[in-house]
Formats: structure tokens, C-alpha cells, sequence
């Protein structure tokens, strides 16, 4: 049986990451942190995590020292870094603690693994955001970074520490940067996720109005579980090498808005409001993958298409309003 360590194993991938092993008959283990808030679905996912035989650690990834006593302790085959404070917005308001988490977090699980478990494999959760202002559309796996929020700053830190430690050491250490990816399971202050909510339950009578800040940006927008199958992937090769993972096809929020808002029979025009103070200090105006790479290398290719995306996300949403509307 092999062993797989994750950290982040509560969010929206990490959550998605914990199913896919179990179901394939890895002994999971996951590190929480102790700060950690879990909504009612959150708490679910876990949960029956738990159930199916995840073993949940306490600790935080900026600890050195438990990281390698993690690793020594578990001795993992795989290693998979999904902890990070990974809201963009949120790291203008907290850089000290994105960079911390983000930048420091896969830089301590390498450090361990080097010392003291060597044969393990890592992935390292990348980030279309590193490429930030875009020095080419699309964007590929040798495009140059350009990174435009405190989040992108640390997730290149830590894109280029793995590979880094891989040149390095020698170690198994690879990269997925991964494009926008949305699922049911996605964080309500996540701009996909805020929206499916609001179409729903404005269509219930529960909400009146959205406000929302840039609605021009544009994003390659996919599946989250279509991209964990990717991860799993790339830890399967017999060398690591990083990819980029997306659809190749831009939406813009607007798109998205229009798509959710749609599907309940509603005109956003209606009910969306903007305002600046959603907007960020810098923005990233345009993000396209060109996972040609991954195609190839990986038979990768995502099965779930962005209108598909979106009403996976409503009808989740709506089960969600009609609940909150009977209590």
C-alpha cells in the first residue's frame, strides 16, 4: 500500500486529492492546521475522509521542525504541498502570512524530505498567477513569470525551490501550474463560487443584489477534480517534470456571471452591482493555458466544460438555498 502525505487536505483540491487516493487504495495522511474554520461542507468533506481512513495531523506547514518529524514519522511515497493561503485577494490584506505559508510551506516539506525521506515524491502546487502580467498568450511552461499580487510573488518562490531541490538533490519534485479550477467545493470568497450562490439564492428570494469589483478579467476556468487527476498524474511519470494544466479557452467574470445567472432564468443586469473597493491593487487581466505538454506527456485532457462547470456549481448552490430557505 502506498502512503501519500497532503497538506490542505480541507480545501477545494486537497479535499478532492484525499478521495481520489483513498479511492485508489493509498494510506492518506493530511495535515490540518489548528486555526483551521470548517463550514458545514468542509467539515463534511472531511469527515468522510476520515470515515474511508484519512489520518489527520495538526500542525502548520511554517514549522520546520514538525514537518520533518512528520516525514520521518509517516515516510510517505508521496508528498503533495496544497496548503497555502490561496485567496489572491486576500494577500494584498495579508502578505506577511501568504508569503509565509505559501512560500516557506514547500520549501520546509523539501528540506524534510531531503534529510530524511529522499525517495518520496513531491508535487508542488503551482500557480497560472505567476505568470501574472503576461509576457505571451498562451501561457506555457517556459513563459517567464510575472507575478502581480503577494500570492503569485510566494507561489514562485516555491515553483522555483522545487525545482531547485529536484536539480539539486536529485529529488523527485515536480510542478503542476495549474489555471483556474472551480467546483462545488470551492471557498464561498472565491469570486466563481460568490456568484453561483448569490444566482441561487436571489432566484430563491433569499438574496437582493451581488457586488462585485473587475468583471473584464479573463480566466481559463476548468474542473478542480479533472486537475487532481492531472496531480496524480505527474507523480506517476519516471521523471518529474512540471506542467501547465488549463483548457486553453478564456471566459471572462463577466462570462461567468452571465452563464450562472442564465441557467436560473435570471438577467444579472438586474441584480449585480460594482464597486471599486473589490478591486485589486494590481490586476491580472488575462490568463490562457497551453497544456500541450500535458496532452502528450501526461493523455491529460479535461472532461468538464466551462458551462458544464457553472451549472454543476448552481445546481449544488440551489440544493443549498432550498435548505436555507426550509430552516
Amino acid at each position: 500500500m502506498k502512503k501519500a502525505f497532503i497538506t490542505g487536505p480541507t480545501g477545494q483540491d486537497g479535499s478532492y486529492l484525499c478521495d481520489l487516493l483513498i479511492e485508489k487504495g493509498y494510506e492518506v495522511h493530511g495535515l490540518i492546521r489548528q486555526t483551521t474554520q470548517f463550514t458545514p461542507d468542509r467539515w463534511g468533506y472531511l469527515k468522510n475522509a476520515m470515515q474511508k481512513g484519512l489520518v489527520v495531523h495538526h500542525g502548520d506547514l511554517q514549522d520546520a521542525s514538525l514537518m520533518r518529524t512528520l516525514i520521518e514519522d509517516i515516510m510517505p511515497d508521496e508528498v503533495y504541498n496544497l496548503g497555502a493561503q490561496s485567496h489572491v485577494g486576500q494577500s494584498f490584506d495579508q502578505p506577511i502570512n501568504t508569503v509565509g505559508a505559501t512560500a516557506l510551506g514547500p520549501l520546509n516539506l523539501l528540506e524534510a524530505i531531503r534529510r530524511s525521506c529522499p525517495t518520496a515524491k513531491f508535487y508542488q502546487a503551482s500557480s497560472s498567477e505567476m505568470f501574472g502580467k503576461v509576457q505571451e498568450t498562451p501561457q506555457k511552461e517556459t513563459t517567464p513569470f510575472y507575478p502581480r499580487s503577494p500570492y503569485g510573488c510566494a507561489k514562485a518562490f516555491g515553483h522555483h525551490i522545487t525545482q531547485n531541490y529536484r536539480e539539486a538533490y536529485g529529488l523527485y519534485a515536480c510542478s503542476g501550474i495549474l489555471f483556474n479550477h472551480e467546483s462545488e467545493r470551492r471557498g464561498e470568497n472565491f469570486v466563481t463560487r460568490k456568484i453561483t450562490r448569490a444566482a441561487a439564492r436571489i432566484k430563491l428570494g433569499l438574496q437582493k443584489e451581488l457586488v462585485l469589483g473587475n468583471t473584464d478579467a479573463r480566466r481559463d476556468w476548468g474542473y478542480a477534480p479533472d486537475y487532481v487527476d492531472a496531480m496524480w498524474l505527474m507523480m506517476q511519470q519516471s521523471e518529474p517534470r512540471d506542467f501547465v494544466i488549463g483548457t486553453g479557452i478564456r471566459h471572462s467574470v463577466q462570462d461567468f456571471l452571465e452563464a450562472a445567472f442564465n441557467y436560473v432564468g435570471l438577467d444579472p443586469n438586474d441584480f449585480v452591482k460594482r464597486d471599486p473597493k473589490f478591486m485589486r491593487p494590481a490586476e491580472v487581466d488575462t490568463l490562457q493555458a497551453d497544456s500541450t505538454q500535458a496532452r502528450i506527456m501526461l493523455n491529460w485532457q479535461p472532461k468538464v466544460s466551462f458551462d458544464g462547470l457553472v451549472r454543476r456549481m448552481v445546481d449544488h448552490d440551489i440544493v443549498l438555498a432550498i435548505k436555507e430557505k426550509i430552516d
